[in-house]
């Protein structure tokens, strides 16, 4: 067991940024199949009313593959071994657009650090706000390392 596992509660992560392209859009939404027209067309987008492309829903993976912290440094920061690394669930809470254009600025930090059956499970809350301060998506990523 981690001896310090209650002391990751709180650990935050350098801010990070990011400015959606809609060709990002498009080879994100090409790349799961979806084949939505909005993913693809400013004016079938518009028509659906958003302002431009919007994002697909698990799009905030490209953001945080792009502009946040990779394995090493979560794998630094939380002390744990990379052998033993498993990616547990992820959710996504929207609560405002995300569409071509918009600069989304994330924070991270670590709000749950357990040990459950020989396991270590750390959720990581990442909030992303736009341009205009805006909080747009919460997200909660649950990395698991084994004992």
């Amino acid at each position: 067991m981690l001896n310090n596992l209650p002391n990751k509660i709180g650990l935050e992560f350098a801010p990070y940024s990011y400015t959606v392209e809609r060709g990002k859009i498009k080879e994100f939404s090409h790349a799961i199949g979806d084949d939505n027209s909005i993913y693809y067309s400013v004016e079938a987008a518009k028509s659906a009313g958003f302002r431009d492309v919007p994002v697909p829903p698990t799009f905030a993976t490209v953001i945080d593959m792009w502009a946040g912290p990779d394995f090493e440094q979560l794998i630094e920061a939380l002390e744990i071994n990379p052998l033993k690394v498993l990616h547990g669930e992820m959710q996504y809470t929207y609560v405002g657009d995300i569409c071509a254009g918009d600069t989304i600025h994330c924070s991270s930090k670590v709000t749950e650090a357990i040990e459950k059956r020989k396991m270590n499970l750390f959720t990581i809350e990442t909030k992303y706000k736009n341009q205009h301060d805006e909080l747009v998506l919460i997200s909660r990523s649950v990395v698991i390392e084994r004992q």
